[in-house]
């Protein structure tokens, strides 16, 4: 079986666990606030990571600090997991879900310009299979509409649009740790901005909304007398997590980019010729870390090809069903016909660092194999 995608754990991870087991501190500690600087060091310092349970909680978290509250709308596009809306919802707040480019599968500015409401409080751009787009147009558009900017970089750890990393600028930036992401912490997330009132307002909600709580939690200690303002949640990442995360953070550079960067590579060129298949544009002006290798199988032989691969041992995926025909976000008479084109037609491949070349020869032979057929 050739797995859709998965973690890969070294030593240096069982022993980093192993470390904090020792030390029977397992909540969030000195750990996390290690995992917390370096994170400041690798987006080189002018933005502040704060880390908790989940990327969801970190969109959450994210919505709630810049003033989204029950009965504002939050631009999204459809096509991302169903995670960005329930982050949204979570709050109180509408999605208000919008259609995609049929290029690449980002947030269509054309069609959120219809859907702006004086309700409208922020948009959430979702960096789909870690592409980018135009972050330009995005940050225009919120401006031009007196919007936040909350980005669902949940695919795109380690990218660069114009040679700055994503998380390194922008407005709020929200990243996803959990299993099979760019680096994990076998669960995870965190929150990226340079708005230390965000910043701070992240670092008390995490933990029930206790006022200043992280600071005596980094010491391990806690507060026995302290006061809460806001409504809070228990999202907080533990040191068990922080110490996998430390040493993927680490792996980073050296071995899990270059390994995506390659494996995507190899599929671009050895799938651009077969007949059938389509891929998205990929952004000129970033160097994209990839996430998530999906394609468009046409002339409705994508279920066909599906169950071909899976039947050759390979798995395979669909990233995603649409929110907007989800029946909690369905609104009535909204179509959004782009994604439900997609939809129809995305397969995802195999991507992960502990692929082999061989594999991903193995996986575009099946692919040529059925289609040519």
């Amino acid at each position: 079986m050739i797995r859709l995608s998965k973690s890969s754990i070294s030593e240096r991870e069982i022993s980093a666990v192993a470390t904090v087991l020792k030390e029977e501190f397992l909540g969030l500690g000195p750990h996390v606030q290690a995992l917390e600087k370096d994170l400041n060091a690798f987006f080189g310092g002018n933005v502040s990571a704060i880390c908790v349970n989940t990327g969801t909680s970190a969109l959450q978290l994210a919505l709630q600090d810049i003033g989204i509250k029950s009965g504002d709308e939050v631009l999204v596009p459809t096509l991302t997991y169903v995670a960005s809306f329930q982050a949204i919802s979570a709050t109180g707040a509408i999605p208000v879900a919008c259609d995609v480019n049929e290029a690449d599968g980002l947030l269509d500015l054309q069609d959120a310009e219809r859907r702006v409401t004086k309700k409208c409080k922020a948009i959430m751009p979702v960096h789909y299979a870690s592409n980018l787009g135009n972050l330009e147009a995005i940050y225009a558009f919120a401006a031009k509409h007196h919007l936040r900017v909350v980005e669902d970089a949940a695919h795109t750890f380690g990218s660069s649009y114009k040679n700055k990393l994503v998380g390194s600028f922008g407005d709020v930036v929200c990243f996803s740790f959990d299993g099979i992401k760019n680096i994990t912490c076998g669960e995870g997330g965190a929150v990226v901005s340079k708005d230390q009132a965000v910043i701070q307002a992240v670092k008390d909600l995490r933990l029930l909304g206790v006022m200043n709580d992280s600071d005596k939690r980094y010491a391990r200690t806690r507060s026995w007398d302290f006061d809460v303002i806001d409504q809070g949640w228990r999202y907080h990442m533990s040191d068990i997590m922080a110490a996998i995360g430390r040493v993927q953070l680490s792996r980073f550079p050296d071995e899990f980019k270059p390994k995506r960067m390659l494996f995507a590579k190899m599929y671009r060129e050895m799938l651009a010729n077969i007949p059938g298949i389509k891929l998205f544009n990929t952004d000129v002006d970033s160097e994209v870390v990839p996430h998530i290798m999906p394609i468009r199988v046409l002339n409705g032989a994508r279920d066909g090809l599906r169950e071909h691969c899976i039947a050759q041992g390979i798995q395979i995926g669909v990233h995603y069903k649409p929110n907007h025909l989800l029946s909690k976000y369905a609104v009535p008479g909204v179509r959004l016909p782009v994604a439900e084109k997609l939809y129809g037609e995305l397969m995802t491949l195999p991507l992960h660092v502990d692929l082999t070349q061989k594999n991903i020869e193995q996986i575009v032979e099946q692919v040529n194999l059925f289609l040519r057929k």
